[in-house]
C-alpha cells in the first residue's frame, strides 16, 4: 500500500529508522553531511519547526509549503544565483519526491563511506499529518526529548544534534524559531515545557491519529 503524499500547507511528523534499527550515523561529519542535503532537498519546499538527528533515526516537525510560496522560492533562487554553462536547473519533485531524495541521496554517500551495500533507512520514510496546534507543540517536546529518551543526556540543551538549543539562540537561523517560541509563549516558557514528558504513541492513541 502506498502512503499518502505529503499535501501542500499541512503540518506533518515525519521520521524514519535505519533498516533493521542499523545506525545511520557513526561520525560527525555525517551528521553534518545529512544537514547539508536537508537544506538542498526540503528548504525549498518545507518549513522546518523542529529536528533531531539520532544515530539510528531522524525526526522532524515540517509544514509543506503551499505552491505559490515553492514557485517563489525557485524563481527567487534563479534570480539571485549566477549561471555559467556548467550550472544544473533547478529542479524541484513534489514534496514526497523531495524527501525521498533527500534519504535517498545520503544512503548512497553513508553506504560509499562505510564500504557497504543495500537499503540503509526503512522505505517509504514515515509521516503522520499534524492536525492542530496543541499536538505540534508536543511534538517538537518529543523530538527534542528524544536523545534524553534514549539515554544519550539528561536535557535536550546536551544533544549537539538537534533545533533544541537553536530555538533560544540569536543566531541566524533557516528554523521557524519565531513562531516556535510564540507558540509555547516565550524562551522561558518553551524551556519549562519541555520538562515535560511526552510519549507521542499514547496520544496518537488518544487523538485517533
Amino acid at each position: 500500500m502506498n502512503p499518502e503524499k505529503l499535501q501542500y500547507g499541512k503540518f506533518y511528523h515525519i521520521y524514519s529508522h535505519g533498516v533493521g534499527m542499523r545506525n545511520v550515523f557513526t561520525e560527525a561529519e555525517n551528521y553534518d553531511f545529512f544537514l547539508h542535503l536537508y537544506d538542498k532537498y526540503v528548504e525549498p519546499i518545507g518549513k522546518t519547526y523542529a529536528w533531531v538527528l539520532m544515530p539510528n533515526h531522524v525526526h522532524f516537525a515540517v509544514q509543506i509549503k503551499n505552491e505559490e510560496e515553492i514557485a517563489a522560492f525557485i524563481s527567487d533562487r534563479v534570480s539571485n544565483s549566477v549561471r555559467d554553462k556548467n550550472d544544473k536547473p533547478l529542479k524541484i519533485g513534489t514534496p514526497s519526491q523531495q524527501f525521498a531524495k533527500l534519504f535517498n541521496s545520503y544512503a548512497q554517500s553513508y553506504n560509499k563511506w562505510v564500504e557497504a551495500r543495500g537499503s540503509l533507512f526503512e522505505r517509504p520514510f514515515k509521516r503522520k499529518q499534524v492536525e492542530n496546534i496543541q499536538y505540534l507543540k508536543r511534538l517538537i517536546i518529543y523530538i527534542h526529548q528524544n536523545p534524553v529518551h534514549h539515554g544519550f543526556c539528561s536535557h535536550p540543551l546536551e544533544y549537539p544534534w538537534s533545533s533544541y538549543l537553536t530555538c533560544t539562540s540569536d543566531k541566524a537561523t533557516k528554523l521557524k524559531r519565531d513562531e516556535v517560541i510564540e507558540w509555547f509563549g516565550g524562551k522561558e516558557e518553551y524551556e519549562a515545557w519541555h520538562k515535560m514528558k511526552i510519549d507521542m504513541e499514547r496520544i496518537d492513541w488518544a487523538m485517533g491519529v
